[in-house]
């Protein structure tokens, strides 16, 4: 669960994207090395302490337009929408600038906590210099060198205080699933189509979160939560100016669903930044369910699914295990296959399997096709265990960890999906050293 988001702003090139590098260190390193997954540096995860927190860096915004301050004006826009904090970033080796005075007007303006991270403070005379920066007109100032680290401890101490104290809400026992997609998919329209089906009771309590729509229902006797993201509340039309920040939207409403419903706009087809949300939802360990909306406006013959999809499949190769359905929000067509789509992927990402079950299937699979070896050396894997669910996480004990390849792990990926089914949902691998 994540306990607060930090926006980082601040005019170009004060060394704001240093200073995101420094905060998440490893964190923005790949997490699979999985072809097709797009990922934007603009959001990362990090931890400080007790705190999980996602920080964002407006520093990555690129404008057509040389007019610094519209681009600094959609970065505060941004930090203002998203973030519980704001750290502002100066540069203290140039001193005190108009833009600098301009942002501090602006961010004067929020109720949102603003810490003045004044930067690049490497010596003794920069240090005396900064305390100029008071006069932006902002009680917690923190001297910083994202390059070498300094004080950065101290800034985070700061950020974290300001964390809200966040409502968790108790979905025992109800399916949670979360509608993402880029904007103007249809996701509203698709949660509107599955709540007015025909014995389907919502809920008199609706619980609005500050990410999110959530609202409750029964189907068929069995309780659900649909998460709208499209119910986000939003300032102005920010995220119709940089579409990408789009996926900030998603991101909390992932990390609190059980199912993931990826939507994509068949009208339009698909796009980047389709790649972008779908990598975030896999990468979270998330079952997905793939909708192919407006399918009702798509010219079409015989071949037509079966070539989109192909195209699918292409673009979101990390997302082969996800099934994939064609419908129409506007017409209903198969809405009503989409909550047994959940049911049954919810049930796979939650599923345990017996370990002699699954040292049977690692056998077989090392029998038809032995490990490869490397440098004189080949993979022995001795016994395995499933140690988690959702996603069913398994525990492989080897001789080396090292010889365990990618393509050997996702030929085993496939190995257990096949037995054990497992539709809809990641499959999590770890290799670990057998001690002799």
């Amino acid at each position: 669960m994540i306990d607060g988001v930090i926006a980082i702003v601040g005019r170009p090139n004060v060394g704001k994207s240093t200073l995101f590098n420094r905060i998440v260190g490893e964190r923005i390193s790949i997490v699979e090395d999985v072809p097709g997954v797009t990922r934007d540096r603009l959001y990362a995860k990090a931890n400080w302490l007790t705190k999980d927190f996602r920080v964002i860096d407006t520093g990555g915004l690129q404008l057509a337009e040389q007019d610094y301050q519209k681009e600094i004006r959609l970065q505060v826009d941004i930090a203002i929408e998203e973030a519980d904090v704001i750290v502002f970033v100066v540069n203290a080796q140039e001193g005190l600038t108009e833009d600098d005075r301009y942002i501090a007007k602006l961010l004067h303006k929020t109720k949102k906590p603003v810490l003045l991270a004044v930067n690049k403070v490497d010596n003794q005379a920069l240090i005396d210099n900064s305390y100029a920066f008071y006069a932006l007109g902002f009680d917690d100032l923190i001297l910083v060198s994202s390059t070498h680290g300094i004080g950065v401890g101290d800034l985070l101490d700061k950020a974290i205080a300001h964390f809200p104290q966040r409502a968790l809400k108790d979905y025992e026992g109800k399916i949670a699933f979360a509608i993402i997609g880029r904007p103007n998919v249809g996701k509203s329209s698709l949660v509107n189509a599955i709540l007015n089906q025909d014995r389907v009771i919502v809920s008199d309590i609706e619980g609005t979160t500050r990410d999110a729509i959530d609202t409750p229902f029964t189907h068929d006797g069995r309780e659900y939560v649909v998460i709208d993201t499209a119910g986000i509340r939003k300032k102005g039309k920010v995220y119709e100016k940089i579409e990408k920040y789009a996926v900030l939207r998603s991101l909390q409403a992932i990390e609190r669903a059980d199912v993931i419903v990826f939507v994509i706009d068949g009208v339009a087809g698909i796009r980047d930044q389709d790649k972008h949300v779908a990598g975030y939802a896999h990468e979270a360990g998330k079952p997905i369910l793939i909708l192919y909306n407006k399918w009702d406006g798509v010219e079409k013959d015989e071949h037509t699914m079966s070539e989109i999809t192909k195209k699918i499949r292409d673009a979101f190769v990390y997302l082969s295990y996800a099934p994939i359905l064609f419908v129409s929000a506007k017409t209903r067509q198969r809405v009503h296959q989409i909550l047994p789509q959940i049911d049954n992927i919810n049930n796979y990402s939650q599923m345990r399997i017996q370990t002699s079950v699954i040292n049977e299937v690692l056998a077989d699979a090392q029998r038809i096709t032995p490990p490869p070896s490397h440098k004189g050396q080949r993979l022995n894997i001795l016994y395995g265990s499933q140690v988690s669910v959702a996603p069913p996480t398994f525990v492989l004990f080897v001789n080396d960890p090292q010889l365990l390849h990618f393509s050997y792990r996702r030929y085993l990926e496939n190995r257990l999906r096949e037995a054990f089914i497992l539709e809809g949902t990641p499959i999590r691998i770890i290799a670990r050293k057998k001690d002799q």
